[in-house]
């Protein structure tokens, strides 16, 4: 008799525990979110939340070639849109390119807007202050668009430019508009447009002297405006990596490793000689 009720007692103890438990690994994220509600995505052993479920939000400027720029049908393409593609499908998500100004791109990852920003991003202190940053997947080199015929044939003739063009808030305008004593040529000195494209239109109209861009982009311009050329010599070389919001560490760790297994399997390689050619 002491068995039976021992037995009894057992069992609802069990059915207990069933009842009032949390959700277990294996239905962890089943359930869908609400819209407000970040959805949670299980990437082998790591669970990461995303902003939309089954979605990889992704805030990017599009007027980036090669690696973000429009299609003629209003699509996508480029190194950072095939990229994050690819990362996207092996964690199990679909890629939504979210595209607005550079500074937004960066402002949306921050506050949660988007889950990755790639838009040709450098790392640099600053931005280490307020995001996180994947491994680096490119390396960028910043050079100097000028015409043909101009005087500026160094980075040092820079300083005797009466206005320099740059997108904003890359960080070829922070480093152009830093005070000269840290190396910078001054506000007063540099014009920021909204676009690459813009501040090379400027360079074309003469509203500026030269134009302080990545390599890539750079290539694109010159080639599509007769008279302009770029300067044999590096303004700055540094490193592109994927934007998150700070302490979105589960998220940083699942792109890491998929970038790791792109770049294993040569599909990174492959995506990247789409784009840009051995010269």
């Amino acid at each position: 008799m002491k068995k039976f009720f021992a037995l009894l007692l057992t069992l609802a103890m069990v059915l207990s525990l069933a009842a009032c438990g949390g959700k277990s690994a294996d239905n962890a994220g089943s359930q869908p979110a609400s819209p407000d509600t970040p959805a949670d995505v299980d990437a082998g052993a790591t669970v990461f939340a995303t902003v939309e479920e089954g979605k990889l939000h992704m805030s990017t400027n599009a007027a980036f070639p090669p690696y973000e720029m429009t299609t003629d049908d209003g699509g996508f393409e480029g190194i950072d849109v095939e990229v994050a593609d690819a990362i996207a499908k092996k964690l199990g998500l679909e890629l939504v390119v979210d595209d607005m100004g550079f500074d937004a791109a960066l402002t949306a990852v921050q506050t949660g807007q988007s889950d990755i920003a790639m838009a040709g991003i450098t790392v640099n202190p600053e931005r280490q202050e307020v995001m996180d940053f994947s491994d680096s997947y490119a390396t960028g080199v910043q050079v100097i668009i000028v015409k043909e015929d101009s005087p500026i044939a160094t980075v040092d003739d820079l300083a005797n430019a009466e206005m320099i063009g740059c997108q904003k808030a890359t960080t070829g305008y922070i480093y152009c508009s830093d005070t000269p004593e840290n190396g910078g040529y001054g506000e007063d000195h540099v014009t920021a447009y909204d676009t690459g494209a813009l501040a090379v239109m400027a360079l074309v109209n003469g509203q500026v002297d030269a134009v302080v861009i990545d390599n890539e982009p750079a290539k694109s311009f010159v080639a599509a405006n007769e008279g302009l050329e770029i300067l044999d010599t590096e303004f700055a070389v540094e490193d592109y990596a994927i934007g998150f919001a700070k302490g979105n560490t589960a998220l940083l760790e699942a792109v890491n490793a998929a970038m790791a297994e792109l770049k294993a399997d040569g599909t990174f390689q492959a995506i990247v000689d789409k784009y840009i050619t051995a010269e």
